[in-house]
């Protein structure tokens, strides 16, 4: 959905200056941030974030990632740190570059001159820098595992430059604790070594659409 992109305003580009871009105010900011302040909070107040507020925002990423695929745009950077939320837990989807200077840790240069986001990258972007929307289905994938952890880094104790054998070896990331086995599988299948295998967006809508119901029915 358009909905859940963040627009460009406006932009200046006078001359003789450095160009200027205007964004839409998020008042809660950066999602990466903001999963983590969560992460503090829950400490004092277990209920500071529920389980289904974290797949809505699954969904709106979904939704925008799938307007994105229809329209044959790559991101190339899926993340919660390119994510921005609002105090109305509206997530909007961005790329405007600052998150490589906010977020140093999560971007690795593998000998080539190019830091590269290389815990969300799918094995096929690793070995050849093949990008897709099934590339952007992998990064999507360890996005929800960003949300339900709120904000921690994925594959923390693995070597960057190890990355790649390790995927084609088969390994992934661990179940979150108090992640359902539903939403564990829905990542896992993002992760598919074959990118046919791996869903569409607009599938990721439906399913996640779907398990969101299925947990207001419990509550």
């Amino acid at each position: 959905m358009k909905l859940n992109l963040l627009p460009i305003s406006h932009v200046c580009t006078e001359d003789g200056e450095k160009p200027m871009v205007l964004l839409p105010y998020m008042n809660w900011g950066n999602l990466k941030l903001f999963l983590r302040q969560c992460k503090l909070a829950e400490a004092n107040n277990p209920q500071a974030i529920s389980q289904q507020d974290l797949v809505h925002m699954a969904i709106q990423i979904a939704c925008g990632m799938s307007y994105l695929a229809r329209r044959e745009v790559i991101h190339k950077d899926l993340a919660a740190r390119n994510c921005v939320i609002d105090d109305s837990m509206q997530v909007k989807i961005t790329d405007n570059a600052l998150a490589r200077d906010l977020f140093p840790m999560d971007y690795h240069c593998l000998g080539d001159n190019e830091n590269r986001p290389v815990r969300w990258m799918a094995l096929e972007s690793l070995l050849n820098n093949d990008f897709s929307s099934a590339s952007d289905v992998w990064a999507f994938g360890v996005t929800l595992w960003e949300l339900m952890t709120l904000g921690q880094t994925p594959y923390v104790d693995i070597d960057p430059f190890e990355m790649a054998a390790y995927l084609k070896d088969g390994y992934r990331i661990a179940q979150p604790i108090n992640c359902p086995d539903e939403l564990f599988a829905v990542m896992a299948c993002c992760w598919a070594l074959d990118p046919e295998e791996r869903p569409k967006f607009q599938q990721l809508v439906q399913c996640l659409t779907e398990f969101h119901a299925a947990l207001g029915a419990y509550v």
